[in-house]
């Protein structure tokens, strides 16, 4: 499944593949889905400001920026469709 959604970078429509699509069977039988995300915790976090704009700070903000574009399309379609969409971390992943 691919979701379309448009980058902030370089202003084109692209296609955003979900990690996982997880389909979980309720104690009553009822059906929810889950659209999944993971990702280093670092790039669901706006990139701290610098002083200076230097090569990393500006790929964060990038990828920060078009992270932000594919979630928000992904929440929408899920919305649309009854589905949760979930981000994980390393936070919330266990080893």
């Amino acid at each position: 499944m691919s979701i379309p959604y448009y980058s902030p970078v370089d202003q084109k429509m692209h296609k955003y593949y979900p990690d996982f699509l997880a389909k979980i069977k309720k104690i009553k039988g009822e059906v929810e889905t889950f659209m999944i995300e993971v990702k280093p915790k670092k790039q669901t976090q706006p990139p701290t400001k610098k002083k200076k704009k230097t090569k990393t700070y500006i790929n964060e903000c990038m990828t920060y920026s078009i992270n932000e574009a594919k979630w928000k399309n992904a929440s929408e379609y899920c919305r649309k469709n009854g589905w949760k969409f979930i981000i994980l971390t390393e936070d919330i992943i266990l080893p």
